[in-house]
């Protein structure tokens, strides 16, 4: 779908964001193609927030526009992360900044140990957690240090996603369908893992087609459908509407 940026609004100060995570009116393509059209919210420091919708609504493209990845390209739009403006940053500022997405992919280093791969992770300040705190988080992944990581099952692949993720200076983690490809026992684990990264109030988006569980786990939910928001408000009146989740998200 083509369109035209609409025309801006006046541009705020730097900074004037009351919200620690806001995001204003962003549009972003891929090519030609018009994928996110005009995403705003705002998100409270050591919020939870559920960002859903059917495939194809635009979800994990906005995850990608708010990291500053060169696909899709942001052409018009504001992302504040505590009065700083990720708009104007690469994608590797975003990050040194305190962002940090886990794809889809987990991008797992092949021919590195689970160890190394925490390690590359602090080789540049800011760093994070310690290693030996992220064992204590995922002790799985302290019995499995020098294991090669790629080798690791589906879960603690995605629990060295995370693991590294906390291992750099972060302020907000962007976790792309977490539960993807993972049987009903290692979910109920990662789901268990994010528990715990909510109770240490780190502000966190989640992209999941298991909706439910997503619900379940944030403060707040947003829904979006063709590339907007149609949604924005708290999880329990998603699963409390089940027309809303029929039109929306289709459980």
């Amino acid at each position: 779908m083509n369109a035209q940026v609409p025309t801006s609004k006046p541009v705020p100060a730097r900074g004037s964001s009351p919200a620690f995570f806001s995001v204003w009116d962003i549009h972003a393509y891929y090519g030609e193609s018009y994928i996110v059209q005009g995403v705003s919210f705002d998100i409270r420091e050591g919020e939870i927030i559920a960002l859903l919708g059917r495939n194809g609504a635009g979800k994990t493209s906005t995850l990608r526009a708010l990291a500053r990845m060169s696909n899709p390209e942001l052409k018009h739009g504001e992302i504040w992360l505590d009065h700083q403006p990720l708009h104007e940053m690469k994608s590797w500022q975003a990050a040194r900044l305190g962002l940090q997405l886990v794809p889809e992919d987990r991008s797992i280093i092949p021919g590195l140990t689970v160890e190394q791969n925490l390690e590359l992770a602090q080789i540049a300040p800011p760093h994070g957690w310690s290693i030996e705190r992220i064992y204590e988080l995922f002790p799985r992944l302290g019995e499995r240090r020098l294991q090669e990581a790629i080798t690791l099952s589906g879960g603690e692949q995605q629990m060295l996603a995370i693991g590294r993720a906390l291992a750099r200076d972060i302020k907000i983690l962007l976790l792309d369908e977490p539960y993807e490809g993972l049987a009903p026992v290692i979910v109920q684990e990662i789901e268990k893992t994010l528990q715990n990264v909510k109770e240490l109030g780190i502000t966190t988006i989640i992209v999941e087609q298991n909706a439910i569980a997503a619900l379940k786990l944030a403060d707040r939910a947003i829904i979006m459908d063709a590339g907007q928001v149609v949604f924005d408000g708290t999880s329990q009146e998603v699963l409390d509407d089940p027309e809303l989740r029929d039109q929306y998200l289709a459980i």
